[in-house]
């Protein structure tokens, strides 16, 4: 299980690579690092046809150091973690602490990686990430290293999953006004990642957004409701709150919004209110008292109001 901690006490929910995908990243690097030693021996070989024995062991020696250890320890250094194995299955190699890592690292690993996967074929360093919790071979130990998932796979989708029915409306009367931004996001990068953590790192991260969250409010996290269960429902109720607070501000704003009248409407003003007309519908706002200027009487103005005909004459 991973339990990475930032400098900033931040847990990661990192997950740790497997033994299949290591091996096959692992596989991917030796096929390129040995076609690179061979074709570089091929070619100090015919440069060197002419020295003695000795001075072609001491090359050859010299090729498989640089080559083998040195070209591993370089790559993983200039690509923080990620060699050509690690960047095609998504893994990559980072500190204990979720850091990047650097030369003095990547050396002790490659130095390790001599002898326990070019010496014994790799037993050893399969065995030591066996029995290792987080799948650490002995180079990751001696380092403080550790090799991790760098792609996890998605969810079905980024919204914030709903709480559990028995929650919804339960948390009506808690007082959010205290509750900062940062801590709200927080809380919804967590729910919507809570599937792709580990089991013991997403427990404890939805323990303490659950404690700062009620003690923003002032009111304790409800006995026998699971943390997670507790940041959703009061997620679910902020969203609910926002909900109708924009429905009510547009229906406020949706009268003077209208505009002026067009496409043929025309709009009547008297005292007695606004009169707006098109076709055979008809929508009266009321503006004040009823004057009666709306039956047809004389207007505030002093004009004649008529309600609009019908389009019947009655017998003379």
């Amino acid at each position: 299980m991973s339990e990475l901690v930032t400098g900033d006490a931040v847990v990661l929910g990192l997950r740790p690579a497997k033994l299949p995908s290591r091996a096959l990243a692992l596989a991917i690097d030796l096929v390129v690092v040995w076609t690179v030693f061979i074709l570089v021996s091929i070619g100090l070989t015919v440069a060197t046809v002419t020295l003695d024995e000795a001075a072609g062991a001491a090359i050859a020696v010299a090729t498989f150091l640089l080559v083998l250890v040195g070209g591993p320890v370089a790559v993983e250094t200039l690509s923080h973690g990620r060699s050509l194995g690690k960047l095609a299955c998504g893994l990559r190699v980072v500190r204990d602490d979720g850091g990047p890592i650097r030369f003095r690292h990547a050396l002790v690993r490659g130095a390790m990686g001599v002898v326990e996967i070019l010496m014994t074929l790799g037993v050893v360093a399969s065995i030591a990430s066996l029995v290792s919790a987080r799948g650490r071979r002995l180079g990751d130990v001696f380092a403080g290293t550790l090799v991790v998932r760098e792609r996890v796979p998605a969810g079905r989708g980024v919204a914030v999953p709903p709480p559990p029915p028995w929650l919804v409306g339960r948390f009506a009367a808690l007082d959010l006004s205290a509750v900062p931004d940062e801590l709200w996001l927080a809380i919804r990068q967590y729910l919507t990642r809570m599937n792709q953590l580990d089991a013991e790192v997403g427990w404890s991260m939805a323990t303490r957004l659950s404690g700062e969250l009620a003690a923003r409010t002032g009111v304790p996290v409800p006995e026998g409701v699971p943390a997670a269960a507790y940041l959703a429902g009061v997620v679910n109720e902020r969203q609910a709150r926002d909900a109708r607070r924009v429905f009510a501000a547009a229906q406020r704003i949706s009268p003077e919004v209208a505009g002026p009248p067009v496409d043929g409407q025309s709009g009547v003003e008297g005292a007695g209110g606004v009169r707006t007309t098109s076709g055979p519908m008809e929508w009266v706002t009321p503006v004040g008292p009823a004057s009666p200027g709306a039956s047809g009487d004389s207007g505030t103005d002093g004009s004649a109001v008529r309600a609009p005909g019908t389009g019947f004459a009655p017998p003379a």
